[in-house]
């Protein structure tokens, strides 16, 4: 074999390594941008969890806003208020009449499901290494 054809599939080898790569962390991406609201439908308006606090179903941004806040930080949470005030101040008059929801197994997995998307364990890893780094 001549050594510019060894060059040329060394070269296109490693190109769709790279690409291979690239494409799996966009997928990853992607599902993880629409796995997140996704699962918030889920609870909230096909378990039915809004009607059993009392509160209405979320139509499709209010869906993606409220997924954006659970999993935000607590500055994503004040740009996301602000965001909706900026839009639609009148959206922070409105009144519900809100309830602890019956103890139902679909309750609780609407409980689960929500929590699941609250909780951030990326969050507490970094709080060891910075003991770490200081002894």
């Amino acid at each position: 074999m001549s050594p510019v054809l060894r060059l040329l599939l060394r070269i296109l080898g490693f190109g769709a390594l790279v690409a291979g790569g690239l494409v799996v962390a966009l997928l990853a991406l992607a599902a993880a941008l629409l796995l997140g609201p996704l699962v918030f439908w889920v609870a909230w308006n096909v378990l039915d969890f809004a009607s059993a606090v009392g509160l209405p179903e979320l139509g499709f941004w209010g869906i993606v806003l409220a997924t954006l806040f659970l999993v935000a930080s607590w500055f994503g949470k004040v740009v996301i208020a602000g965001i909706v005030f900026l839009v639609d101040p009148s959206w922070f008059h409105g009144s519900a009449r809100v309830h602890w929801p019956e103890p139902t197994f679909r309750n609780f997995v609407a409980v689960a499901l929500l929590a699941l998307l609250a909780a951030r364990p990326h969050s507490h890893a970094h709080k060891g290494t910075a003991r770490r780094a200081r002894s």
